[in-house]
């Protein structure tokens, strides 16, 4: 148990399919140490900001350094905070089915091609505005040069986003789609990722626990060590959130089942 008897423990939750199932792991670990564990949802900013203000205990799950680097440095500047764990390892892409091939479209420029523009869905789907794809994807979107030729960036929900991959992809129609690693669609649909030179899109980056530190006394030594060694993988989340997604199963039971066959808990 815990080192001062807390026994409720409050883990702020970024509100995406692959943070939830992320959040769901790190609960059942929590719950096997004896914690009753309420999950809150939101958005990155409102997360970060829940954190700092002490509304929450743990954050799951932090990309750092660029993504959330911003979000994390200003709650540092007021508090201490520790990474626990390395959960996976994110980056952000645009990708093409591999159906479109690959001599057609390498990279971000060939999409620019007069005989690409005329085979290639004009409409790219995103998610949410409030997503950090989205961000990245409408710089990537100017600085290509990509509305000029013709190319339309619409931000939508997530399951609006993925669905349109799906159609495209269930119809062999040529589509290009901002993405990031995990995701479920990876799970099933080989996506082929394009060279973007000039880097807007960021680096591979680590996805962590952030912890106040003046929580940590809620934690004995071998807890804190056991969240610290916490391991999984970009295939282990997209195949989980897979079978949430699209195979219609309980997120809490599907992670459970998960964690015991890999002996976590």
């Amino acid at each position: 148990m815990s080192s001062n008897s807390v026994t409720q423990i409050t883990l702020g939750v970024i509100d995406l399919s692959f943070h939830r199932v992320t959040a769901s792991l790190v609960r059942h670990v929590l719950t096997d140490m004896g914690f009753t564990v309420e999950r809150i949802y939101s958005s990155p900013k409102d997360c970060v900001s829940r954190l700092n203000k002490g509304y929450i205990d743990l954050l799951c799950s932090v990309w750092l350094p660029s993504s959330h680097g911003g979000y994390q440095s200003a709650i540092a500047e007021q508090v201490s905070i520790t990474e626990l764990g390395l959960h996976y390892a994110p980056y952000c892409f645009w990708g093409v089915p591999d159906y479109v091939p690959k001599s057609a479209v390498k990279e971000i420029s060939d999409l620019l091609k007069p005989d690409v523009i005329a085979k290639m869905n004009s409409t790219i789907p995103g998610i949410h505005p409030e997503a950090d794809i989205t961000r990245l994807s409408i710089k990537m979107m100017k600085e290509y040069g990509l509305r000029d030729a013709g190319y339309h960036f619409f931000p939508g929900t997530e399951e609006d986003c993925f669905s349109v991959v799906e159609r495209a992809i269930s119809n062999k129609t040529w589509i290009v789609v901002p993405l990031w690693q995990p995701q479920f669609l990876h799970h099933k649909y080989p996506i082929r990722e394009l060279t973007e030179p000039k880097g807007l899109l960021g680096t591979v980056e680590r996805a962590v626990l952030l912890i106040r530190d003046d929580k940590k006394a809620y934690f004995t030594f071998d807890q804190l060590q056991r969240l610290d060694e916490l391991r999984f993988s970009n295939n282990i989340i997209a195949a989980l959130d897979y079978q949430i997604c699209r195979e219609g199963k309980s997120l809490d039971l599907v992670t459970k089942v998960w964690l015991k066959d890999n002996e976590y808990v």
